[in-house]
């Protein structure tokens, strides 16, 4: 059986060059330390949440108003047993607009449920996605804590 990559997607009345762009500005939606650019092809930059965790990304791909592909080139996610889970995944993002409604379709290459992390990531990344960018592309503002029930 094909294991399944995380998959999210958003829609909004934003322009599809405007959504490359918010999701190129890492910081304004995805509530991290940010170091570096992902505004152009081979750009690199680091995020780094808490203690000594750190994911390397390069921008594999960026096709304007297309497509957005970061590659993560090295990291460290001590509270796993294997620390370097990403390594080699991609982060893809598909856009398409039609008729004034840009789609975000967000694709986690590599992870997939059999990874140890998928269990934390799959509402990280849905909270990320479906919540933080969407307010960012359409408030101008990232939800950087998830609601608490």
């Amino acid at each position: 059986m094909e294991k399944k990559n995380f998959t999210s997607n958003i829609s909004t009345k934003i322009g599809a060059d405007e959504a490359i762009k918010k999701i190129s500005n890492v910081p304004g939606w995805w509530g991290i330390t940010f170091t570096g650019s992902a505004e152009k092809q081979n750009d690199q930059f680091i995020v780094k949440m808490s203690g000594d965790s750190f994911f390397n990304f390069t921008v594999a791909e960026l096709i304007p108003g297309k497509k957005v592909v970061w590659l993560v080139t090295d990291c460290n996610m001590p509270w796993y047993a294997d620390k370097k889970e990403w390594t080699n995944t991609k982060l893809i993002f598909d856009v398409t607009e039609n008729n004034g409604v840009t789609e975000v379709n967000f694709t986690h290459e590599g992870l997939t449920p059999d990874v140890e992390c998928y269990k934390d990531c799959e509402p990280g990344w849905t909270h990320w996605i479906k919540t933080s960018l969407f307010s960012y592309f359409t408030t101008g503002e990232g939800v950087f804590r998830p609601a608490t029930k």
